[in-house]
């Protein structure tokens, strides 16, 4: 399979201008006639369904939430990036994308990195006219901030609710296209399998979550925008129900799944309390600007308070290994540091998991009240779930999953090898390579589904002329009894296990393996280790209810279902990439002093995985990674 990422020809700089003049165009009475099926309402999901609708084309929004507000995507906290260069300390659109591609360690696609760079101000400059009430300096302008991986301000923030407040926005939008008919809404409603015919992605098979009823549906085109697979790990910063299963479905379909090995571990967590947690909570990286990062010298003094320890007792680890960056390196590096210092025994807290975040010199130089206008909300929430109040002692954190680059491949026009289903956010692999920088996810998803797909997708309009579906033909027959007939064997299994208990343990059997820090021997026992816990997943489960009525354990057997199959291809991916980058982290490969070592002779590419029909046996495709601009380095935050 030849992968052909239709990138344009040019200077980079004018890849996307020349590309947008040279896509062919739908007449604005003709859009009227295409109908599309978007899949999420996420940032990305709400922003392409309110885009498409205002641009005339009739789309059908679906989410398994119970409103659009509810997606994920509220759970960005710290900012949102784009190359203003307000503060006017250098910063330009080829500096962000210089910076992405690096912090990304040189494993992503060129021109679409520079694409999101470029369309980063019109972001900012959009959301700013919906009344997203980004943070303002004394004169008027929009605040910026520092995030991990840059030496600039970019990053435009609300307090620490920036992802609710963005979401807002684009969910305002959409609800006046459901208000003007254009969007038809579909809460509570989970895509369980696509339709393709003849080729090409014409619809989309759900379960009604309230009801049960499994239905079809039909469109001239799909848009996945479901977010990421991380709760793979079942501990995540990841809402309980963030799952792969719409990529998932469309991979065994065809599509495929590209680097799935890439998962971010996001250093500013707060650590694990029990066995029976069910989620991590994501404290902002906006957090590293002014707390800093330490643990003590000796293992001695772990066990003592932070305030006993005088300056000369305490390590501030990541401002002596990283004196250009300190503790605003990228979330891999930081992450792997606290990951080696509690290793060695100095971790702080409930089994020396923890590290200390501490904000005493900057209430000590801003004040308690400038501190807490610029993280308030976060510290309130921090000491909520702890009974620690971080204005008087250091805040404990430790790194956690958070997101993942991997996802379905797309082509620079954001759609799959599976001609129709256009990928977005999250959910496609494009745009961050190894390694997502803090604040870059919020600027993808809008990107993708306020710039880049309402011009892509009317060009795959122009150029498919694919006949009308209806819904009616054998294809959506046989995909909906497919569906009906796995969820029906869910119920009829009458095991033990609850799915929760199967996912607890494929998470952990991952993060082992395939978590932080991985080697060969780990993964090769998780590959070997896989199939049996699938296999009993099959014999074991217990489903309590029924498939005609909300039930919750139905749902998340048919999650915990994809996780286990996903699992392994993810895990297959990591041993089969022999180097180091990014947040893929093999200990055989990296420097004498603890960092990620490339191979670029072998593995400047892209693996793209075909699914054959056993999950066991998929088939990598590879796309080549061409860099005319930025050439690839030993990446250095010191």
């Amino acid at each position: 399979m030849h992968l052909d990422a239709k990138v344009p020809s040019g200077p980079l700089a004018e890849k996307w201008e020349r590309h947008q003049f040279e896509m062919k165009l739908i007449n604005p009475a003709n859009k009227r006639k295409y109908s599309v099926i978007v899949v999420g309402s996420g940032l990305a999901g709400a922003s392409a369904a309110a885009t498409l609708g205002e641009l005339g084309y009739p789309v059908q929004c679906f989410c398994f939430q119970d409103s659009p507000r509810r997606a994920h995507s509220i759970a960005a906290q710290g900012g949102i990036n784009a190359a203003k260069n307000y503060q006017n300390d250098g910063d330009s659109v080829h500096r962000l994308f210089y910076d992405t591609v690096k912090g990304g360690d040189y494993r992503a696609r060129e021109a679409n990195v520079y694409r999101l760079a470029q369309l980063s101000v019109n972001i900012i400059d959009h959301m700013t006219a919906l009344g997203v009430p980004f943070a303002r300096e004394y004169g008027g302008h929009l605040a910026n901030r520092s995030f991990g991986g840059a030496q600039v301000s970019r990053t435009f923030y609300a307090r620490g609710q920036t992802g609710q407040q963005l979401l807002l926005g684009a969910y305002s939008q959409l609800e006046r296209q459901i208000g003007l008919g254009t969007v038809q809404m579909h809460p509570r409603t989970e895509m369980l399998d696509l339709v393709i015919v003849n080729g090409h992605a014409r619809g989309i098979v759900t379960r009604d979550l309230v009801s049960g009823a499994i239905q079809t549906w039909a469109a001239d085109a799909v848009v996945l925008a479901t977010g990421g697979y991380g709760n793979v790990f079942f501990l995540s910063t990841n809402a309980q129900g963030c799952n792969v299963t719409a990529s998932w479905r469309a991979h065994k379909r065809g599509a495929l799944f590209a680097n799935p090995c890439y998962t971010q571990i996001h250093p500013t967590c707060i650590p694990v309390a029990g066995e029976h947690q069910s989620k991590l909570t994501l404290m902002s990286e906006s957090l590293r600007n002014d707390g800093r990062v330490w643990v003590p010298k000796d293992k001695a003094d772990v066990a003592k308070s932070p305030r006993d320890l005088p300056e000369e007792k305490r390590d501030y680890y990541l401002e002596r290994q990283y004196p250009s960056f300190g503790n605003l390196v990228p979330r891999d590096v930081a992450s792997r540091a606290a990951k080696r210092v509690c290793d060695e025994g100095r971790g702080v807290g409930p089994g020396g998991l923890g590290v200390y975040l501490d904000f005493a010199d900057a209430i000590q130089r801003l004040g308690q009240a400038a501190v807490a206008d610029r993280y308030g909300n976060l510290f309130q929430m921090y000491e909520r779930i702890t009974a620690e109040n971080p204005y008087q002692v250091p805040m404990r954190i430790y790194p956690a999953v958070h997101y993942t680059m991997g996802g379905l491949w797309v082509d620079y026009n954001l759609m799959s090898n599976v001609p129709g289903l256009h990928v977005i956010g999250e959910a496609n692999f494009s745009d961050h390579g190894a390694n997502r920088l803090g604040a870059s996810a919020l600027m993808q998803g809008l990107c993708d589904g306020y710039f880049v797909l309402p011009y892509t997708i009317g060009h795959y309009f122009a150029t498919a002329r694919q006949p009308k579906v209806t819904g009616t033909e054998p294809e959506f027959t046989a995909a909906r009894a497919e569906v009906a007939a796995r969820t029906q064997r869910l119920l009829d299994i009458g095991g033990k296990r609850s799915p929760t208990s199967f996912h607890k343990q494929i998470g952990k059997l991952v993060w082992d393996h395939c978590g932080m820090a991985r080697n060969r021997a780990g993964l090769q026992s998780a590959l070997d280790q896989i199939p049996g816990v699938r296999e009993e997943f099959w014999r074991n489960l217990n489903v309590t209810g029924d498939g005609e009525s909300y039930n919750v354990a139905l749902e998340r057997a048919g999650r915990v279902a994809d996780f286990l199959e996903f699992s392994e291809l993810m895990v297959k991916d990591a041993l089969d990439r022999e180097e180091s980058c990014g947040g893929h982290f093999r200990e055989e490969h990296q420097t004498p002093d603890g960092e990620a070592r490339r191979n670029d002779e072998d593995f400047t590419h892209v693996a793209a995985w075909e699914y054959t029909g056993d999950v066991s046996a998929p088939r990598m495709h590879k796309e080549p990674l061409v860099f005319d601009v930025v050439h690839p380095s030993q990446r250095s935050y010191q």
